[in-house]
């Protein structure tokens, strides 16, 4: 399979502080990629980084082909970048945005009716097309940078927590884009803090304080894990939580709204001990049953010690 973007010791100090370390991975060409993390962990910057708007401390990056720390300017006709605030003019109409961004990327004149006619229909902004950008909403701001950054039909798309402070509708259709652009062959590279965003991908990195702590299929990494895991309900979740955390074979217990995640060591490992801890203290349990780890789970038994925390799509 060709590889799209390739990455190799990828470093980037700032000061004293090393907010990106010696990253490796390589993206294959027309997949879905997450940088999958907390704040903090390294997502922005590398994807900065892989955009050419920051130069690495160290390491190679190649996006397209082109060599991105050598001459930044060239993987600019291979990719484009989204970051958290992308630079619409608000005093601009949709299409006039959109054909900035076309006369920005020199697209032909005669190829832009088609381009954007596509662009209008998936992402559902053809009625808004004389609607001032900064009169959109925030879902709809989104699907607009995301139209503008697609208008030169890149090979690489570079996108920045997307969804971040999106509503849920609009951040549906933000992944029905992203999963049309994979099968029209583009090949996707997006940050996430969410969880159930990252399940959502072919291939995630699992970063923390800037290194990957993990790197495989979603699937892959939720069998990885050497626990068997138990979804408990109980009359008092929050101290439930503290006492499971601390019962004998419980590796660890994490609230997930008012269910806990339980790991127990070993794959036959049961949850008597643990339930015989709740009921000396008077918690009832009202259900538990076996379930196959998330990806938050995973997470959280991976960063075990460092403080690290993420925003799961059921936590």
């Amino acid at each position: 399979m060709t590889t799209a973007v390739s990455v190799r010791g990828l470093t980037r100090c700032f000061g004293a502080h090393t907010a990106v370390d010696g990253l490796t991975f390589d993206v294959a060409a027309g997949t879905l990629f997450g940088l999958v993390g907390p704040d903090g962990a390294g997502k922005t910057t590398t994807l900065r980084m892989l955009a050419g708007v920051l130069r690495p401390t160290a390491g190679a990056i190649a996006v397209g082909g082109a060599d991105v720390v050598k001459d930044p300017e060239a993987s600019k006709h291979h990719a484009a970048y989204m970051p958290q605030r992308f630079g619409l003019y608000h005093d601009l109409t949709v299409r006039e945005n959109l054909d900035f961004y076309a006369d920005l990327y020199q697209v032909p004149k005669a190829d832009r009716p088609a381009r954007l006619e596509r662009l209008f229909r998936f992402s559902n902004l053809g009625p808004f097309a004389a609607r001032l950008a900064g009169q959109l909403s925030g879902g709809m701001k989104q699907k607009l940078a995301l139209s503008c950054a697609l208008v030169h039909q890149p090979e690489v798309l570079l996108l920045d927590e997307p969804t971040f402070g999106v509503d849920p509708i609009s951040r549906r259709d933000l992944w029905l884009i992203l999963h049309d652009r994979v099968a029209a062959g583009v090949t996707v590279v997006v940050s996430t803090a969410y969880m159930d965003e990252a399940e959502r991908c072919d291939t995630v990195a699992l970063l923390d304080q800037g290194r990957v702590v993990a790197l495989d299929t979603p699937e892959a990494l939720q069998r990885s894990l050497p626990v068997r895991m138990e979804a408990v309900r109980t009359s008092d979740p929050r101290r439930a939580a503290a006492l499971l955390a601390a019962a004998p074979g419980v590796r660890r217990a994490a609230l997930f709204g008012d269910v806990i995640h339980v790991s127990i060591a070993g794959e036959d490992g049961g949850f008597e001990l643990a339930g015989a801890a709740l009921a000396g203290a008077g918690i009832a349990v009202l259900d538990h049953h076996a379930i196959v780890p998330s990806l938050e789970d995973v997470f959280i038994e991976r960063t075990a010690g460092t403080g690290a925390q993420a925003h799961g799509g059921t936590a």
